[in-house]
């Protein structure tokens, strides 16, 4: 999770943070006066003098307030009797300064990292030498290593959940800050001229005049683009390198064993292929989706030949190069006098050109403007491959080894990686859509009038029956519903895209709200009916798409294993796992649990569920891939990655898992190439680890343990449905005390907030759910129900509360979930809560939820400090409280403006500007707080 420290800046007179400074953070505090006071001279030049005393008067206020120095109540009240222009000013101001400061956040920890590297200091936990260190200690056998890391994969897949608010102008001003920052930081003594002061300066002031708000909402077109920048951000660099690096640290442990063949680290995406819920994923979506990523990696992989073919400048007067490489350079047909001695520069004109006979192939375009010359495409990204390959072996066989370290290394590990497809592109479609899709082919083919109507064991013998036959169900001209043919069409496009971009293009279908056996079989008909699945291949059925079932709610992750143990007893289905190498994927869905019964039980259902999964795997003899569905918040699974995954349980990580990455935690992690580095290390430092070594620590006492969070799981769930699910009136407090309503207008994304019409918890996505909840700083989604579980289960007994610490100190599991807890109770602040559920008009009903939920606020903070043993919730990150000391005063007026401009709204003022501020704060609010949903 995005989290870092910012000290208090005065916006004119930019003054100091006080006697919790410590020496360490001078660069930081000078950064945050420095942009406060440009912010401060930019706000009184536009907006004049009267506002900056408004903004600066209303600072000193909210910091009052965080030194209870004064009652919230008078601050409430004076900004409530603002007009509705004044009042936007106050939130444009501290919504650019809590922008900004957490830009001076992020170039302190870099330049902090920096540091400890150039001071020797010794590698971090999460870092791939901190990891190797580890390993090195374990001496562990080459046999062990290459059999848990058979088909080793770590895949951070990119998500368009829309809760990165920022649009992409503010993020590139946001980019020129940083850079100027960083060149000051690169000068020999710090200091700056005039020259720079002018454009930080007019880098705010365009910041300042440039609109938070996007006019309309995100196109899924726009989506696509958006995560494909981050590729030249910092993945086009990062991921081969790292590659590269893996392969070069296995091999001088473990040599000749043949480890990592392939690469470990790949990225993938759902972007305009995740059509639950989305009504704009049509079959042209995902022919652009993929379109646009093979153009990305083409237009790559053709500007870093152009590059090597002007560094390779070699001449064969000076060194012999290999017969293979005089090969290469004769079939490129450069027959240019001016490079008849410079055999490598020939050999990379035929290589180009035979890329960009594949980009003519596969985009009808070359980017960049290559010229294929006449020569034939790749076939595969394995050819181009090997003739990088004949390259590097004939650099080094005359003495150029480090030029093969360098550009070269990078773009064989690239085209490895990346390929001509660039990323996966996983399919995702509701389980009730296909029951819907399947039952009509059957009943336009005269197999089965009344599909839905028949019980699990028919649905299942009928569609095992269905894939035995290589006949399709249906012509091309069949008449069918608009939904049905919408459906396959979009199964037509991505069958055409894997014949057309290889086999990598589209790897998974993710069934979302998968219950049963009949769920997965009739996505594998509809495989069939595109010609994706082959039922009848000489070797058996074969299809490069794998089926992913995704386990959501409580229920269906407790019957997960049950249900993949079904899956694998039907004999095709079987064989086709074989096809794949033996190996299933299975998806948790950590938001859905969570909506569901809650932050402790959701939790404790992922982890039996990857017992019971992990159990299933091991007596089918399969290699079992988890895939997980994880959010920016806590609430919907979110929390720094290493400890999450070194918090599975054993057998669960095996060498690969997949982690959706979505909304803001995009650009927290991949907007600049050290970020990228470090979080992307991480995520693969902890599978490492997670698979080699010995780390859940419970021994003989696992199954105590276990059958205790059974307990605990059984109280917090029935005390969030009590609440949530069962409380009268609830479903009216929510809507009414947060901004649900008014989050639909907000425009960050393509996706609609509910998957269909209605008024209940069930029907509304839980991005929105969580989004709001962390509007109001209530935050339930991450941790209502735990205080009540703990505090019953332990009952006043020494004797129980000793065992739950005795589990936080050697638990990874145990101790990550109530330090997560742990930060979104600190965050929590419901003196702020209060002021929200004012706004629900029914005083009972007011009072009966929310003192609730503030008694078990009160239970959840008392019994987390009695586990941990800790007098402060945040013990174990101090930077994130110092972060939440001085940065959250920033959002004291935000949220009193946000609720008085919801009251305004919604008692009848509809004008623009009053909707723009409840838009505005939303944004501002969530910029402030680091994570939306």
């Amino acid at each position: 999770m995005s989290e870092a420290t910012v000290d208090v800046a005065d916006l004119r007179h930019h003054g100091s943070s006080g006697p919790d400074d410590r020496a360490d953070e001078v660069p930081l505090r000078e950064d945050i006066r420095l942009l406060g006071r440009v912010l401060g001279e930019v706000i009184g030049e536009q907006a004049g003098p009267d506002v900056l005393d408004l903004v600066e008067s209303t600072r000193v206020e909210a910091f009052r307030i965080r030194r209870s120095e004064v009652d919230r109540v008078e601050l409430a009240r004076r900004l409530a009797g603002l007009d509705v222009r004044s009042a936007n000013h106050v939130i444009r101001a501290f919504s650019h300064f809590s922008l900004l400061a957490n830009l001076a956040e992020d170039i302190h920890h870099e330049r902090r990292r920096h540091h400890h590297r150039r001071a020797g200091s010794p590698p971090q936990q999460g870092s791939l030498a901190a990891t190797f260190a580890l390993l090195d200690e374990a001496d562990l056998p080459a046999d062990t290593v290459a059999a848990e890391l058979a088909g080793a994969l770590v895949c951070p897949v990119v998500t368009a959940h829309p809760t990165e608010v920022r649009r992409k102008t503010v993020f590139q001003v946001q980019r020129q800050v940083t850079e100027l920052i960083r060149q000051r930081d690169r000068s020999a003594d710090g200091d700056v001229d005039a020259a720079w002061t002018g454009q930080l300066w007019r880098s705010v002031l365009t910041l300042w005049q440039t609109a938070l708000l996007r006019l309309s909402r995100l196109r899924l077109q726009d989506e696509i683009d958006e995560a494909l920048r981050y590729y030249e951000l910092s993945l086009f660099d990062v991921v081969p390198a790292i590659n590269a690096e893996l392969r070069r640290e296995v091999e001088e442990r473990w040599p000749g064993a043949g480890l990592l063949r392939r690469p470990m680290l790949l990225p993938g995406s759902w972007i305009g292929g995740d059509r639950d819920g989305n009504p704009f994923v049509t079959a042209e979506a995902l022919r652009r989706a993929t379109t646009r990523q093979a153009e990305t990696a083409l237009g790559h992989h053709l500007a870093e030949l152009a590059e090597l073919r002007s560094e390779l400048s070699m001449s064969d007067r000076l060194v012999t190069p290999t017969a293979e490489l005089y090969s290469l350079a004769e079939a490129s047909r450069d027959d240019s006098p001016f490079r008849a001695d410079e055999p490598y520069r020939r050999a990379l004109t035929g290589i180009s050109a035979r890329l960009a006979a594949t980009a003519d192939r596969v985009l009808g375009s070359v980017p960049g403007g290559g010229d294929p010359a006449g020569l034939p495409a790749y076939e595969s990204p394995d050819e181009l491959r090997a003739d990088l390959d004949v390259v590097d072996a004939s650099l080094r066989s005359h003495g150029a080894g480090p030029l093969a370290d360098d550009r070269l290394l990078r773009l064989r590990e690239a085209v490895e990686v990346f390929g001509f497809h660039l990323c996966g592109l996983d399919m995702r479609q509701n389980s009730s859509v296909h029951e819907q899709v399947v039952g009509e082919l059957l009943a336009w083919a005269g197999v089965c009038d009344d599909y839905a109507a028949l019980d699990e064991a028919a649905r299942v013998e009928l569609l095992a029956g269905e894939l035995t036959l290589r006949r399709p169900l249906v012509r091309p001209d069949a008449e069918l519903s608009a939904e049905v043919r919408k459906e396959l069409d979009v199964l037509v496009a991505a069958a055409e895209q894997v014949a057309l971009l290889g086999p990598r293009t589209i790897p998974n279908y993710v069934i979302s709200m998968c219950e049963s056996v009949s769920d997965v079989l009739e996505v594998a008909v509809l495989l069939k009916e595109v010609g994706l699945l082959d039922p009848a291949g000489a070797d058996g059925p074969t299809c490069p798409v794998g089926i992913s079932p995704l386990f959501e709610t409580i229920d269906d992750l407790q019957a997960g294993g049950a249900t993949l143990s079904a899956m694998l007893d039907q004999p095709l289905y079987r064989r086709l796992v074989a096809s794949r190498g033996d190996a299933q994927e299975v998806m948790l869905g950590y938001s859905d649990s969570n909506k569901d019964g809650g932050y402790l039980a959701a939790n404790w259902a992922l982890y039996r569920a990857e017992l019971d999964l992990v159990e299933v795997a091991r007596r089918e003899g399969i290699r079992l891939r988890l895939f997980h569905g994880r959010g920016g918040t806590v609430g919907r699974g979110g929390g720094p990655s290493y400890e999450a995954i070194r918090a599975q349980p054993p057998g669960a990580v095996a060498g690969a898992l997949r982690i959706t990455e979505q909304g803001e935690v995009i650009a927290a992690k991949y907007a600049d190439p050290d970020l990228a580095r470090r979080n992307l290390e991480a995520m693969v430092a902890a599978t490492l680890e997670s698979t080699l070594l010995d780390i859940e620590g419970l021994g003989a006492d696992a199954d105590d343990a276990y059958a205790l969070l059974d307990d605990l799981a059984a109280r917090a769930r029935q005390a969030y449905r009590e609440l949530v699910h069962e409380t009268p009136g609830f479903v009216e407090w929510f809507r009414a005390a947060t901004p649900i309503g008014e989050l639909a207008s907000l425009n960050i994304g393509s996706r609609p907030p509910s998957r269909k019409a209605g008024d209940s918890i069930a029907d509304l996505r839980a991005i929105p759910w969580v989004f709001s909840w962390s509007q109001t700083r209530i935050m339930l989604p991450g941790w209502y129900g735990t205080g009540s579980a703990l505090e019953s289960w332990v009952g006043g007994s020494d004797e129980r509360l000793e065992q739950l610490r005795d589990l936080h100190r050697r638990w990874p599991f145990f101790r990550t979930v109530l330090s997560n807890m742990g930060m979104v109770l600190a965050k929590t602040d419901l003196g702020l809560a209060a002021r929200y559920a004012e706004l629900v008009p029914d005083e009972e009903l007011r009072a009966r939820v929310f003192d609730r939920i503030t008694a078990e606020h009160e239970r959840t903070c008392r019994m987390t400090l009695a586990i941990t043993g800790d007098d402060d919730l945040l013990a174990d990150n101090p930077s994130l409280a110092r972060s939440i000391r001085n940065r959250f005063p920033y959002l004291e007026p935000l949220h009193h403006l946000q609720v008085e401009m919801l009251r305004r709204r919604r008692g009848g003022e509809d004008d623009e500007l009053t909707s723009r501020n409840i838009q505005l704060t939303i944004n501002g609010i969530a910029t402030a707080l680091r994570n939306s949903g």
